[in-house]
């Protein structure tokens, strides 16, 4: 007798696992903790087997009914059901593992460790936001240029066209790294050449003007945020560093009786060595009162991580600066170079090295820790006087048009 649903609705568990038979092999299994699954028995091969259909009532009877005749056809041409449910379980495995995103999560697995710390996090960032949710499910094979064109244009749409260009450099050597592996044939992402707009390049803001510059340090002089903040801003003109390397700076690399400070630059993958002025070694001793007993010369909230990449411009925001239009944490780096070089008359090479630039010379593009050492030594010494000048408002000079 076929089944029906008020019947499937009254059925109450037993003890034991029991089956309420419906038409043509179909039957539903009732366990004792009341859930409900379809079950089809055939035969193929001379064996008997089950194949499962779904659970009630996610699956309804009519539902169950109609599997279980696509299975009879299947088995009218001599093809096994339970294999090809199988195999189709495994075709999903395989596209799962072979989808964009985990191919992308895969390649930033193996290359986040040569980068820096805030480099990766805006690049896994930028692919959780603005990649994975339109691209990320789909198999690595299937990625084609209009498909990638798609996601890139739903970020122009925002108006974030540097995102739109940097996301799809990150797609290509995600496609790349698919080639490399054996499991996509080929890059889309030059057919691309041309379909978006060149993004604009933007210079980090900047001050360049000593009367200006004198202005900021004053400011950075009153700020009245928190002292580990505020030893940063204080440090940051005087070191020029980059951003990401001043506020993961670690006390190890530091050797204040020296007067130096040893780090690896991720960008250059070269060793550079900072002199530090004797202005630089104050602030540091009175800061390592502080956080001298952790790793981080300047830890956050979490005092196991280092202060937060947006610290600092948003302490030059508090004073009142606009980081996209007159000064940036970066901004320090153009200023210092700038100064250095048409107020202070600083050789170029020896700017540079202390940037952590590789600079060509006779033998090619190099950069080496120690040289221009003395030379660069004296040049920090002389810029953290001439910022003491300004600051008390002695000797400014304007730039030269």
């Amino acid at each position: 007798m076929a089944l029906t649903n008020t019947a499937i609705l009254n059925a109450k568990p037993e003890a034991k696992p029991r089956k309420l038979a419906d038409e043509k092999g179909l039957f539903l299994l009732i366990h004792p903790n009341g859930s409900k699954y379809w079950r089809l028995k055939y035969r193929f091969g001379g064996t008997e087997k089950l194949l499962a259909l779904g659970v009630y009532p996610d699956v309804s009877l009519a539902d169950a009914r109609q599997r279980r005749d696509d299975a009879r056809k299947l088995l009218a041409n001599g093809v096994d059901p339970g294999s090809v449910k199988q195999q189709a379980k495994r075709a999903i495995k395989e596209n799962a593992a072979n989808s964009f995103e985990a191919i992308a999560r895969e390649w930033f697995a193996k290359n986040q460790h040569t980068w820096a710390e805030s480099h990766a996090e805006k690049i896994i960032s930028r692919l959780e936001r603005d990649v994975f949710p339109w691209l990320g499910s789909r198999p690595i094979a299937e990625v084609t240029a209009p498909v990638v064109l798609d996601v890139l244009r739903r970020i122009e749409k925002r108006g974030t066209l540097d995102t739109a260009h940097r996301a799809k450099g990150n797609i290509s050597q995600v496609m790349r790294y698919a080639i490399a592996t054996g499991r996509a044939e080929r890059d889309p992402c030059p057919d691309l050449r041309g379909a978006l707009p060149p993004a604009k390049e933007n210079n980090f803001a900047s001050i360049t003007d000593p009367v200006k510059v004198a202005e900021l340090l004053r400011a950075i002089d009153a700020f009245s945020g928190t002292f580990v903040v505020r030893s940063a801003l204080l440090l940051a003109p005087l070191l020029f560093v980059r951003p990401g390397e001043l506020r993961r700076a670690e006390w190890a690399g530091f050797d204040l009786d020296k007067a130096e400070w040893r780090y690896f630059v991720t960008k250059t993958k070269t060793e550079h060595s900072v002199p530090l002025a004797t202005q630089a070694v104050e602030i540091l001793k009175e800061l390592h009162e502080l956080t001298g007993h952790g790793r981080y010369v300047f830890p956050g909230r979490d005092p196991q991580k280092a202060m937060s990449e947006a610290a600092v411009n948003a302490a030059l925001r508090r004073m009142g600066y606009d980081t996209k239009t007159e000064i940036t944490g970066h901004g320090f780096r153009a200023m210092a170079r700038t100064i250095l070089a048409e107020e202070l008359h600083q050789r170029p090479e020896v700017i540079e090295h202390q940037l952590a630039h590789k600079v060509p010379d006779a033998l090619g593009t190099a950069y080496n820790r120690t040289k221009f050492i003395k030379e660069r030594c004296t040049m920090m010494q002389l810029w953290a006087d001439y910022l003491d000048k300004l600051k008390v408002g002695a000797e400014i000079v304007p730039l030269r048009a």
